[in-house]
C-alpha cells in the first residue's frame, strides 16, 4: 500500500504559509503544521493558523518560545508598527526568526521520520527581511543535512520553498486556484484581538496590492 510521505509546515496563520500548505497538499504530502507561539505582537495569527489547519485537515503543533526576552523587534519588543514604507531591513524584522522556526521545524521533522519542510517564505513582495533569501534557505538546508541523524544516516532532507520568487498577486492566484480561503487569515502586524487588521502597516499594504494585483476581491476583515 503506498503511504504518503510526510512533510512538516510552517504555518503562521498568514497568507502565504498557508498557500505554503495548499501545494504541500497538493503535491500529495502529509502534512504536519507547526506554529511558534514567539510571543508576536499580532497574537490573533495563532487563531488564524488554527483556522486554516482545521479547514484543510491537517493537525497543528502549536510550540511556545518566548522571543520578547530578547524583543529587538516591533513584533516583540515595545517598539511601534511602522505604518509607512521604509529602507532598509525593517523594525519588523525578529531577529533569526527563521532560523530558530525552521530549526524547530527540522526537530519536528525528524521525530516524525519526514524528509520535508515547507515554508512560505519570499524574495520578491516581502519587507526586505534578510532570512527570507534564497541563500539562507540553500545555506540552512546544508546545515540541515549536516546536523540531523538522519542526514548522517542517508537521508535526504529537503525544505520547499514554493513561493520564493513568486509575486503576492502570484501567490494569491495560486492560493485561490486550490480553495484557499483567505478570509481566515491574519496577515496584519498589529491586528485587534478580533484578527481585524489595521490596513496601515507595510504586510497590510502588501496584501492590499496583492489581491488588487491579482484581480481578486479583498476578504480582509480591517479594524
Amino acid at each position: 500500500m503506498h503511504t504518503a510521505k510526510k512533510a512538516v509546515v510552517l504555518v503562521s496563520g498568514g497568507l502565504d504559509s498557508v498557500t505554503a500548505l495548499a501545494i504541500a497538499q497538493n503535491q500529495g504530502f502529509d502534512c504536519y503544521a507547526l506554529s511558534v507561539d514567539y510571543g508576536q505582537r499580532h497574537r490573533s495569527e495563532l487563531d488564524a493558523a488554527q483556522r486554516v489547519t482545521d479547514a484543510a485537515g491537517v493537525p497543528l503543533k502549536v510550540l511556545p518560545l518566548d522571543l520578547r526576552a530578547i524583543g529587538g523587534s516591533a513584533l516583540t519588543d515595545d517598539i511601534d508598527v511602522p505604518e509607512s514604507e521604509s529602507t532598509g531591513i525593517p523594525v519588523t524584522y525578529v531577529p533569526a526568526r527563521n532560523t530558530i522556526m525552521l530549526s524547530l521545524a527540522l526537530a519536528f521533522a525528524e521525530v516524525l521520520e519526514a524528509d520535508d519542510i515547507f515554508i512560505g517564505v519570499n524574495a520578491v513582495d516581502y519587507s526586505g527581511y534578510p532570512d527570507c533569501r534564497p541563500e539562507f534557505i540553500e545555506a540552512y538546508q546544508q546545515m540541515a543535512r549536516l546536523a540531523t541523524k538522519a542526514g548522517v544516516e542517508g537521508g535526504e532532507m529537503t525544505i520547499h520553498t514554493p513561493l520564493i520568487d513568486l509575486t503576492k498577486a502570484d501567490i494569491i492566484r495560486k492560493g485561490s486556484d486550490l480553495g484557499v480561503d483567505y478570509s481566515l487569515t491574519v496577515s496584519c502586524y498589529q491586528a485587534d484581538g478580533e484578527g481585524r487588521a489595521c490596513g496601515r502597516c507595510d504586510s497590510c499594504r502588501i496584501r492590499k496590492e496583492g489581491f488588487s494585483a491579482a484581480g481578486i476581491p479583498d476578504p480582509t476583515r480591517y479594524a
